[in-house]
């Protein structure tokens, strides 16, 4: 029988991870094979070439392009620093004199004789890329990065701003139906991974930016807050290089939502412990959740024995949440799938399933309406 994709999130107690840690360009890998490897150490790491800035030193000298060389005081290839002479200019046996000084440091890259244009490339920007999870590196990719595994509770989130950050689990609300506001968030929160409850304010998650707070993971969060963050409209469906201070998950949806209690459970149980959270988002295909990981203490002795959580699809027994109105935000379990295509009130036929919710009872809905919650 065919078998509709349904997307899913994973709010999972044990789970086993893979990772792929991988440069932008060709560099150096820092670590080897079956490597126990901390969150916070360096992997692999390269050098980006410098920032370009072009001179066009036939307009600033008024020379003709074919004289531009002659004028160079620095040659091609070589090093410069910021206000050093770069090209001077003499006329009337010496007594008048025109100087241009370097823009920015670096390297004289290139000179065209035709343009009398030069490019400065300033110095290499270096990258360096952390494992980000404790675990252990299961294979090497040279010149390029690594592969780590890792065993943890892991927790999937629907939509998070920001990229990586690590810090210390803290619950800084009682109950999942909570609103993580501004007067919660304290200068001891600094360096920490907050959990929220239903909402965390706009007003709150910029006190804790400005704390230095490491991420905070929320139910919901309102969306016109978005564009507060940003100061513009979220216009791609891909996450992650925002530069807020601070990272950004939120598990249920925009909105005041009330985080589902399975996961207010399981973080709450990682109080205090050190977690890795990574806010990049990608909706369209090749979907990415931003997640939040929490490596379990004795990974040296269970990496071998747990297996990963592969999703079972949609089936009798499954935990959705509804996604679309009039149950959006809703978790139930489904206790029939209907073969048969059935109408709708908007007069069209769908596939459909049965599902009795944990809060409004059983209904009938669409199976596009919903997303599996696995784990």
């Amino acid at each position: 029988m065919p078998h509709a994709y349904t997307p899913g999130l994973t709010v999972a107690s044990r789970i086993r991870l893979q990772r792929t840690r991988r440069l932008p360009l060709k560099g150096e890998v820092l670590c080897s094979p079956g490597e126990q490897v901390s969150g916070d150490r360096i992997v692999a790491r390269t050098e980006l070439p410098g920032p370009v800035t072009p001179v066009n030193l036939s307009r600033a000298l008024s020379v003709p392009p074919a004289e531009v060389p002659a004028c160079l005081r620095v040659a091609v290839g070589g090093a410069v620093r910021e206000h050093e002479l770069l090209a001077e200019r003499r006329s009337c046996f010496g007594l008048f004199r025109r100087t241009l000084s370097a823009p920015a440091a670096g390297t004289l890259e290139s000179l065209s004789e035709v343009t009398g244009q030069a490019i400065l490339r300033g110095p290499p920007l270096p990258v360096e890329i952390a494992a980000h999870l404790d675990g252990r590196v299961v294979e090497v990719l040279p010149g390029e990065g690594a592969v780590l595994e890792a065993v943890g509770s892991l927790v999937q989130g629907i939509f998070g701003l920001g990229g990586e950050a690590r810090g210390p689990l803290v619950m800084a609300v009682d109950g999942p139906d909570e609103v993580l506001d501004h007067d919660r968030i304290e200068r001891a929160h600094q360096g920490q991974v907050l959990v929220g409850g239903a909402l965390v304010t706009a007003d709150a998650f910029l006190r804790a930016a400005r704390l230095g707070v490491a991420a905070v993971v929320t139910g919901g969060f309102h969306y016109c807050d978005v564009k507060r963050l940003l100061g513009r409209e979220l216009e791609v469906a891909v996450t992650g290089e925002e530069e807020l201070g601070c990272t950004l998950v939120i598990t249920e949806g925009f909105g005041r939502m009330n985080m589902a209690g399975r996961t207010f459970e399981l973080l709450g149980q990682h109080a205090g412990k050190r977690a890795a959270v990574n806010g990049a988002t990608q909706i369209r295909a090749g979907v990415i959740r931003p997640e939040v990981f929490v490596p379990a203490s004795d990974l040296v002795r269970q990496v071998g024995a747990v297996g990963s959580v592969s999703p079972a699809g949609l089936q009798v027994g499954a935990r959705v949440r509804a996604i679309r109105h009039p149950h959006f935000g809703r978790l139930g379990r489904v206790t029939a799938l209907p073969v048969e295509p059935q109408a709708l009130l908007t007069e069209s036929r769908a596939r459909v399933l049965e599902v009795e919710f944990d809060e409004g009872g059983p209904a009938v809905i669409p199976r596009a309406n919903v997303e599996l919650i696995e784990g």
